[in-house]
């Protein structure tokens, strides 16, 4: 066996196991991610337009990404306010129009949370404004499902 070769054996029987034996997860301890799905039900009205604001009451979240709903309606990602993001909090909302538009209980929004620390975050979600295709308020309540 040359020198060379016997080199590179002898680095591949050291190097290998101390590789295998390395956590290359990206994860902090306490840092996870989790969606958070918001829900608007306008009962039997059609839903065209909604603005609503998300903070953290306890624990510590940034908000990592946002995206659109379930329905066709409203499956593009939303509108946000950037600059409400610097304090943890986002301002939502978007606008539709056309004859294919939701009722009832509709999936309008996913927002992506980093949750820091060990504590479970409590949220307030406050819904400023529903409105129909006609540019009418209409009547609606808002909920949001913790996800996995």
């Amino acid at each position: 066996m040359n020198k060379i070769t016997s080199i590179f054996l002898t680095s591949v029987c050291v190097i290998v196991p101390v590789l295998a034996n390395q956590d290359y997860s990206t994860a902090r301890p306490g840092v996870r991610f989790a969606p958070l799905h918001i829900y608007l039900d306008s009962g039997n009205r059609s839903l065209a337009a909604y603005q609503f604001e998300l903070k953290a009451t306890a624990g510590q979240i940034k908000i990592v990404g946002v995206e659109g709903g379930q329905h066709q309606a409203f499956k593009e990602a939303p509108y946000y306010d950037p600059s409400a993001l610097a304090q943890d909090r986002i301002i939502i909302a978007a606008f539709r129009t056309g004859g294919n538009l939701p009722k009832g209980r509709t999936q309008i929004a996913t927002i992506h949370l980093q949750i820091i620390g060990d504590a479970e975050p409590e949220y307030e979600l406050k819904l400023a404004v529903a409105g129909d295709a006609d540019g009418k308020e209409i009547p609606a309540e808002i909920a949001f499902e913790k996800g996995e």
